[in-house]
């Protein structure tokens, strides 16, 4: 017997979509709320860790994720001007036989995800929010903003970084901090020969490239900005090709003409992060992914531990006929390795902003890496 028998989950996002395909596995009766009548998100490519692919085939998603993306092994660094300073090894996770890491387009990705999620069994609510969500005795009575009223045993919310619920149920929880730097992603023809990963690390600037299909691979520049500012979309693909310039791999350099095309999809991101104190839940409500645990992408762990959150959430119910149980194992098994990953993202970013140790950087890196392997 299950924790629970129904759930609302509300944001269709990586997270979201996890928990409401575990717990359809469990036998729950599951309702997704996305507020996007499309359910599209934007985006350009995504870097997928090995921990992150297990996660995709423990809800059966491997072989679609490898048919539309790319897996590979290994991350080629090198120096501003293209001398080679190793590479970081990407080890299966334990236990498995799987690609050390891949790359996918965002979009692709989400639409595998939400396909499952209807494969599932799971009812989708599109194009509109909640208003209200109410203890009402063993239940949350949720009013949506359509007019509808339902109860639930349990509402698990994923709804991104800069939560509505977060807001409303745990007030106290400052919002994320901007850190210093931004992200810069595009999208680019892979050409013959890049099969993994590869980054080029300036002062206070890091470009990389990973592929993302047979034919497309992901740009990503991360630079130090002192201070949160807006930039207008109109100049974008100049900034990009002047921070692209300093760099002399042939392969950035062929790079810069193709930064003025619509198909380079220029995506511009400030970086925050966010740890929330655990319990995550008020109740029988929880909060999962970005909305309590948000990181930047120094790790390329952020949509993975959320995918992450979603499945252990969907065992935790299914293993437990109470749901404090549920929900006290559930913080046992994430809220360390979460906090590792935002603090560790964090401390990466801030030893590239400082100059800092490179030493430290790589020790870091490969702890980190070591200690996702590991099995949940």
């Amino acid at each position: 017997m299950t924790a629970i028998r129904n759930a609302l989950v509300i944001g269709g996002g990586f997270s979201g979509m996890a928990a409401a395909i575990r717990m359809r596995r469990a036998g729950i009766a599951v309702e997704l709320l996305e507020i996007d009548p499309q359910w599209c998100p934007l985006g350009a490519g995504i870097t997928i860790n090995g921990p992150t692919l297990r996660a995709l085939q423990t809800l059966g998603l491997f072989e679609a994720f490898a048919q539309h993306g790319f897996t590979s092994v290994g991350v080629d660094m090198y120096t501003q001007q293209g001398h080679p300073i190793g590479r970081i090894e990407t080890p299966p996770p334990v236990g498995t036989q799987l690609p050390g890491g891949g790359g996918i387009m965002r979009p692709v990705l989400a639409r595998l995800m939400a396909d499952a999620v209807r494969a599932a069994g799971a009812t989708v609510r599109l194009g509109y929010g909640w208003q209200d969500i109410t203890p009402v005795g063993d239940a949350m009575q949720v009013t949506f903003a359509n007019g509808d009223v339902a109860q639930y045993d349990l509402v698990v919310g994923a709804d991104g970084v800069h939560s509505a619920l977060r807001t409303r149920f745990m007030p106290e929880v400052p919002a994320p901090q901007y850190i210093g730097q931004g992200v810069w992603r595009a999208v680019a023809p892979r050409p013959a020969g890049l099969e993994r990963p590869a980054m080029w690390l300036g002062p206070h600037i890091k470009c990389g490239v990973n592929p993302v299909s047979a034919t497309h691979m992901y740009v990503f520049i991360t630079e130090d900005r002192p201070t949160k500012e807006h930039i207008d979309p109109a100049t974008w693909p100049a900034v990009v090709q002047g921070l692209l310039q300093p760099f002399s791999a042939p392969i950035l350099q062929a790079l810069i003409p193709g930064m003025t095309a619509p198909e380079a999809a220029i995506d511009y991101r400030p970086l925050a992060n966010l740890l929330v104190p655990a319990p995550w839940n008020r109740g029988r409500l929880l909060l999962i992914g970005d909305t309590v645990a948000a990181t930047t992408p120094h790790l390329a762990s952020g949509a993975g531990i959320g995918i992450e959150s979603g499945i252990v959430l969907g065992e935790e119910l299914e293993r437990h006929s109470d749901l404090q149980a549920a929900l006290d194992a559930f913080h046992a098994r994430r809220f360390e390795r979460c906090a590792m990953v935002v603090k560790n993202s964090e401390r990466l970013c801030l030893i590239e902003i400082q100059g800092g140790d490179k030493a430290e950087h790589g020790r870091i890196m490969r702890e980190s890496l070591g200690a996702l392997a590991q099995p949940i």
